[in-house]
């Protein structure tokens, strides 16, 4: 080999490091090397552009409430910081909200929705109300779960679920459709519980009342509300929680079963959870189908940063609303399970709810 072939391939290198080198450079100048394009906070920013909060219920309800909790802190944690403004539209349970967010609705994470916990269980079951598919939202953030349980005064013969199955016992509940009468009914006719269930209340204030006058032994309610307004109830042991209405227990209660605790068999134990899931999903933000993914990540790390924010606790606080959250990864994971619910499953719900 000659002196000069030698040098040939060596000089080639030389020359391919150095152009490589100037490109690295001129990377790194403008910015490229230091702004990954996965990176979701640099690659969406909503800067000028109002995000709308569509709540599916009436000014002033308790739902409005935490709506309008989200709407005054999710903002500052969504890069450029974009004004979050709250505006209801109740109707059909909130699914008249939810079927203008499926399918009319931009989807560039401008608008989001807060919509009821039961939507992907009654799309299952066939509400004439729903136009949409829950698992295909984009699922941001759960505020809080909503744990139902059924409790009976100290005086009953009930203290237990095993009580109620030896033992009838009146249960107050509002209308047939409501889930304080629906889940303890299913128990009812599932496991044989003796629940005798009068309903008609006008609301779960006057079922507890009732129940302190005597006039029923039992009651269904949220946790969260026993514990906030009523805890003389618990400081002097006026109450027996006897189930709680989630698939896991809650940390408050860990020695009273859950529904799917009870079932005795793994189709029970299915059916059970497809009831069980609305209190586990609770009380979320969505936004329509199809964000881009970029724009979904975004969203969802502002919402966890604002779950965690000292003024947004202290607000929730001050309202008395509830602090379980969950990240949307974990939510959307949990409502594509519903939807998964096998068909006997699904009619044998259906058959319980005629």
């Amino acid at each position: 080999m000659t002196l000069q072939n030698w040098f040939r391939p060596r000089l080639v290198t030389s020359l391919l490091r150095t152009l490589l080198l100037r490109t690295l450079l001129m990377l790194l100048g403008t910015g490229v090397l230091l702004a990954p394009a996965t990176d979701p906070a640099r690659a969406q920013s909503f800067a000028g552009k109002p995000i709308t909060l569509t709540i599916g219920y009436a000014p002033g309800s308790g739902n409005d409430i935490l709506g309008r909790l989200v709407s005054r802190h999710f903002g500052k944690h969504i890069p450029g910081q974009p004004r979050v403004v709250a505006q209801n539209m109740p109707g059909a349970g909130s699914f008249k909200a939810a079927n203008y967010l499926y399918g009319a609705a931009p989807r560039d994470g401008t608008v989001l929705g807060y919509i009821a916990q039961t939507a992907a269980t009654e799309e299952l079951l066939g509400s004439p109300a729903v136009q949409f598919k829950a698992a295909r939202f984009s699922w941001i953030g759960r505020i809080s779960s909503y744990n139902l349980v059924t409790a009976f005064w100290h005086t009953s013969k009930v203290k237990t679920l095993s009580d109620a199955l030896a033992h009838e016992a009146t249960l107050g509940a509002t209308g047939v459709g409501s889930t304080v009468y629906i889940y303890p009914n299913v128990l009812n006719r599932v496991l044989g519980t003796k629940f005798k269930i009068v309903s008609g209340y006008e609301g779960t204030t006057q079922s507890a009342l009732a129940m302190e006058r005597g006039e029923v032994e039992g009651m269904s309610t949220g946790w969260f509300s026993i514990k906030t307004t009523k805890k003389d109830w618990l400081d002097n042991r006026k109450i027996n929680i006897v189930v709680q209405f989630v698939a896991e227990r809650h940390p408050d209660l860990p020695d009273v079963p859950t529904m799917v605790d009870v079932a005795r068999t793994p189709e029970e134990r299915q059916l059970f959870r497809l009831f069980s899931n609305e209190g586990d999903i609770g009380k979320a933000i969505m936004a329509p189908p199809d964000l881009p993914p970029a724009t979904l990540t975004t969203l969802r790390r502002a919402f966890d940063a604002m779950a965690r924010d000292p003024e947004f606790i202290a607000d929730a606080d001050r309202l008395q609303v509830e602090r379980d959250s969950m990240p949307g990864e974990k939510l959307q994971k949990m409502i594509e399970a519903v939807a998964q619910t096998p068909p006997a499953i699904i009619g044998h719900a259906k058959a319980l709810l005629k």
